[in-house]
């Protein structure tokens, strides 16, 4: 079976700064599944960060990736079937999960929420990784 990738990246431009050099991309199709790379409060095509400090605005940027993504991929959000949120201060969980849970009004997706120490970029607050079956 052949996978659909969408919108392939190299981590050497994505992270500059950084040594890295991995061939990457922001989806992938594999029959009816669709993962994504997880989305954080950066723009898609421009990767410039949103609302440094405001983890509310960060996962609204984060969700509205995830919708165009799944679009590329021709599934919808309704179509999500696993979420898993990455923030990196405690605090920063109900901001984040009452815009979450906006996007996600009676959906119902299986979740999982961490608080870890820090993300790829350091104003980066919230991310939010997802599985959708179309």
């Amino acid at each position: 079976m052949a996978h659909t990738r969408i919108r392939k990246f190299n981590t050497k431009d994505t992270y500059p700064e950084q040594q890295l050099d991995n061939d990457l991309c922001q989806a992938v199709v594999a029959g009816s599944l669709v993962f994504l790379r997880g989305q954080v409060g950066a723009d898609l095509d421009t990767n410039e960060c949103v609302a440094l400090g405001d983890p509310a605005t960060q996962a609204e940027q984060a969700m509205a990736n995830i919708d165009t993504l799944l679009s590329e991929a021709g599934a919808r959000l309704e179509d999500i079937c696993k979420v898993v949120v990455y923030v990196t201060d405690i605090r920063y969980r109900e901001p984040a999960y009452g815009v979450i849970g906006r996007w996600l009004r009676g959906v119902y997706p299986c979740s999982t929420g961490v608080v870890v120490s820090g993300l790829a970029r350091p104003e980066w607050l919230v991310e939010t990784d997802v599985t959708a079956v179309s």
